[in-house]
Formats: C-alpha cells, sequence, structure tokens
C-alpha cells in the first residue's frame, strides 16, 4: 500500500464525512490532512535510517508517543489517535475492523499562528516570548529525568548526534563546514565531555521536545478562565517522537535550538530575550559553558533538514560559523537607586548586544527558595540583611565568572551603591582581562519615588524596595568617585536610553 494512494483515499473520506474540502500537506515522514477543524496525521510507511515506520506496529506506537508528548505542552490540540480500517481503497476513521494504520487526530489552529509566520509577519511579539520562556521553563522542570545508565545526553550521545549531523551535510554539500568549524567542533567534544556527564548527573537531561524551531511554535487563544479574555498564549507542537535520544536532551540544548532559529531569521534581539528570560526563570547559568556548542549544533540540524528538503532557509551553516568564534566576553555591572530603570536600561541592552544579564533581586530570591514575584515578607523571610546582601552578590560573581569565562558579555543588574562592591567585581574582570564598566543610571528624586510607588502596587517585578527603603538608600549610597569615571556610562533615564547605542558605548570599552 503507498502513502500516497491512502492518503488520497483517506483525504476523499475526510471530505465526504465533514462536507468540506480536505488540504493535503507532505513532509519526508507524513501526510497531514487538513479539513475546516481538524488536522489528521498519517505517517508513511518507510524506514529513513534515523526513523522506521515500516510496519503497522512501529506506525501505532509513533503515533501513541505523538499523542502522549504533545499533550505534556498542547492538549488542546492532540485529540487522540484513531485507528484506519477498511481497505486502502476504502478506509474508514475510527472504525471497529482490524487496522491498516493509525492517525493522530488534532484540533486545526488558524493560518498565521506559527511563530515561524508572526516573525515574517512582524506579529511576534515580545511578550509572547517572555511567556514562552517561563512556559518552557516550567515544562523543562517537570519533566522526567533520564534514568541513571540510560546513556541520554551523555559525551558519547551529544558527540555522536554533532558528527552524524556534519557528516550529513559533507555529503550532500562536500566542503560545506570548513576546516576551522570542523577543528571546533573537535576541540569542543572534548572539552564538554565532562561537562555533559556532569549535567547528565545533575538531572540536566530529560525528556524533552526535542525539534523546538520557530515553525513548531504557535500561537494559541487563551483557556478560558485562564488568562484575561482574548489574550494569546505561545506553546510548541510537534515533539519529536521516533528517536529517544533525540528526545531525551539537555534541557539548555532544548531551549537553545529556538534561540538559534530566532537568531538565524534576523532577529538576534529576541533570541537573547528568549534565553535571558529562560534562564531567570530555571536560574540555568551552570550550563551556559554547553550553550554555544548547542547553538552551533542546532544551527547544523537545520542547515542539514534544508538541504536534505532542497529549500531556501537562513544561512544556517553561516550561523554555525559566526556562533563558534563569536566570543565576546566584557562585563557591566549597573549603579542606582531603586527605580532609576536598571533593569528597563539593561533589557534593551542585553538584546542589542547579545549579553547575558544577571539580576540580583531574581538571584537574592532563588538562594532563599522563593520565585521572582515571590513575597518575602509575606513568606515570613528577611532577605535583605546585610549577611543575605553579602550572600547575594558573592553568587553573582560566581555566575558572572561561568557567563565571562563562556565568552559572553554579562550583565549584572544591580543597586552596586557601595565602592567595595563595584571593586569586587572589577577584581573579577581584571583576573579574566575583560573590561569591566559601570552603567550609572539616575533620576531625579520624585521621579524615583512615583516610579517605586507605581511598581509595588503592579507587583509585576522582583524587586521588593519600597519608599522607605528608596530614602534609606539615598542617604547611604557611595556614589561612583572620579577614579572611577572612565569606567562609567551616566544614563539619565526620564528620556528612553537609545540601547544600541548604549551596547555600542559597552562594546567599544577596553580593559
Amino acid at each position: 500500500m503507498s502513502p500516497t494512494s491512502l492518503a488520497d483515499t483517506l483525504a476523499l473520506d475526510l471530505a465526504a464525512t465533514e462536507g468540506a474540502e480536505v488540504q493535503r500537506i507532505e513532509t519526508h515522514i507524513s501526510w497531514v490532512l487538513l479539513t475546516p477543524q481538524h488536522a489528521y496525521k498519517l505517517k508513511k510507511p518507510v524506514d529513513l535510517g534515523f526513523v522506521d515506520f515500516s510496519t503497522l506496529a512501529a506506525r501505532r506506537q509513533a503515533c501513541e508517543d505523538e499523542l502522549r508528548l504533545n499533550r505534556r505542552l498542547a492538549p488542546g490540540l492532540y485529540l487522540g489517535v484513531l485507528a484506519v480500517t477498511g481497505t486502502p481503497q476504502s478506509p474508514t476513521l475510527g472504525g471497529t475492523g482490524e487496522p491498516i494504520d493509525w492517525v493522530v487526530k488534532m484540533r486545526r489552529f488558524p493560518a498565521g499562528a506559527l511563530w515561524s509566520e508572526r516573525l515574517a509577519a512582524g506579529t511576534l511579539l515580545p511578550a509572547h516570548i517572555d511567556r514562552f520562556a517561563q512556559r518552557l521553563a516550567a515544562f523543562h522542570a517537570d519533566a522526567p529525568r533520564s534514568p541513571l545508565g540510560s546513556g541520554w545526553g551523555g559525551p558519547a550521545l551529544m558527540q555522536s548526534a554533532v558528527q552524524r549531523a556534519a557528516e550529513g551535510i559533507e555529503a550532500l554539500k562536500p566542503g560545506a563546514l570548513g576546516s576551522p568549524l570542523r577543528s571546533w567542533l573537535h576541540e569542543e567534544a572534548h572539552r564538554l565531555a565532562p561537562l555533559w556527564s556532569a549535567r547528565q548527573a545533575a538531572g540536566c537531561v530529560r525528556e524533552c521536545h526535542g525539534d523546538l524551531h520557530l515553525a513548531n511554535v504557535v500561537m494559541l487563544p487563551a483557556a478560558q478562565g485562564h488568562e484575561e479574555e482574548g489574550e494569546e498564549q505561545p506553546t510548541a507542537f510537534d515533539c519529536l517522537e521516533f528517536d529517544a535520544d533525540l528526545r531525551w536532551i539537555d534541557v539548555l540544548g532544548d531551549t537553545a535550538f529556538l534561540v538559534m532559529d530566532l537568531w538565524a531569521h534576523g532577529r538576534h534581539d529576541l533570541a537573547f530575550r528568549l534565553l535571558n528570560a529562560y534562564l531567570e526563570h530555571s536560574g540555568d547559568y551552570a550550563g551556559l559553558p554547553v550553550l554555544r556548542h548547542q547553538l552551533v549544533y542546532r544551527a547544523l540540524v537545520r542547515a542539514l533538514v534544508g538541504l536534505h528538503q532542497r529549500r531556501a532557509t537562513p544561512d544556517y551553516l553561516g550561523l554555525a560559523r559566526r556562533l563558534a568564534a563569536g566570543h565576546d566576553p566584557r562585563l557591566l555591572i549597573t549603579s542606582g537607586l531603586p527605580g532609576s530603570g536598571k533593569t528597563h536600561v539593561t533589557q534593551g541592552m542585553l538584546e542589542a548586544a547579545g549579553a547575558i544579564r544577571l539580576r540580583s533581586d531574581v538571584e537574592r530570591k532563588r538562594l532563599h527558595g522563593l520565585a521572582r514575584l515571590d513575597d518575602s515578607h509575606a513568606r515570613g523571610l528577611d532577605i535583605y540583611t546585610p549577611e543575605a546582601t553579602v550572600l547575594t552578590f558573592a553568587h553573582l560573581r560566581t555566575l558572572a565568572r561561568v557567563a565571562l569565562q563562556s565568552g559572553y558579555p554579562t550583565i549584572v543588574d544591580a543597586a552596586f551603591l557601595k565602592r567595595a562592591e563595584r571593586d569586587r567585581f572589577r577584581a573579577v574582570a581584571r583576573e579574566l582581562s575583560v573590561p569591566c564598566t559601570v552603567l550609572a543610571c539616575d533620576a531625579p528624586h520624585e521621579v524615583l519615588c512615583e516610579r517605586v510607588h507605581e511598581r509595588t502596587l503592579r507587583h509585576d517585578d522582583a524587586s521588593e524596595a519600597g519608599l522607605q527603603a528608596l530614602e534609606f538608600l539615598m542617604h547611604t549610597r557611595e556614589p561612583v568617585q572620579p577614579d572611577e569615571q572612565a569606567q562609567v556610562i551616566e544614563v539619565d533615564t526620564t528620556r528612553e536610553p537609545d540601547a544600541r547605542a548604549l551596547a555600542q558605548r559597552w562594546r567599544s570599552a577596553a580593559c
């Protein structure tokens, strides 16, 4: 039975049943039949080496796996697995006879809902990125950990996956990788081997999505009663069901796929917005040493897919080369009172500069087992003692060191109102031979008071500094001294800052 003939006859059956035209979409492993309300995915009976759907039992298992995996993130989309009964010439969906095949039944989403489509239309918004980053971090936190001894996510499988992608590209386009990238991949395989093992032991290898590119994220109407009326929510779908080795992976590798795809499609700003929002929610800054490798690997995967499908794609190979060579460690620390706009300014800068940002308000709470919007006072905790502040800044120095050693421009968003605090971070920069810049944010007293008051009412930020804290810090701060001025960028935040210009000033700073 050919997949084309069964797909054809199923389409005719669906058209008769639903009284509407059926659209067919073909991939290398499936047919998707679209009715006005539903989508039916039929696996092709093929064995392509990396996927084997050649038996009825294998196709049924793949359908059941697809349903189970995707209901974790998109339960409203995935409705069930249906048997195809009858004959290839006269098939029936959901009949009682002996199955001749199986399909996954889904609810159809509107045209233009995919992130790939939204990005092209200019309607993929920063708020969408933030919501998905939070949801992805929660998904990874709840996903099952890889069993001990499985080998998933370990050095051998990681090296094998990258090698298969590289060899696949070279087979289709000899010399495409180039010797510098091939050498970099070889060196990274050896350098990262102990880190993959450590990440595996720490529970960072989980049952992930596995194929998280822009065409596998979709905007859906919010579930009634859970969000503001009419507000769309992003969700991932079409998890990789056919190869456990490619699904049981490091959580940061899963995230890196989407970060890379945004970058490849010309949205470097949204890529770093997503990455930083994910890290802020997950706290997985320890994974930064493996991130660049995973970004490169995911670029190679998409390059290989494009070569197989013989269609125009972004220059994934070019991005892979740039990523491998793109080390630019430099440090920026903020200084300013509550309400001075440090977080707002650095958000624009991290997107413009491609930086990793560490927020003291978030990390202070994480150290005390709190989420970013938790009220420490309501929980009966005092997390603003001098001892807690010392602990927080020590933790920030550790994380900054990891980010800088991983080759990323790094922003530490904290008040830095004491000279000693600033000097300790300058010492880290000197030790690592990277430049250190202070971003001094300020606004008039009445503006600071208004901002702090409004923020307290909104309760939408990790900072808990109120008006009392503002007044205290205003009288106890140690302003930036004249001998620090050579390394300072001053910003009056009563005017909207030019993030690109500020990022350029930072990136032009020397040690």
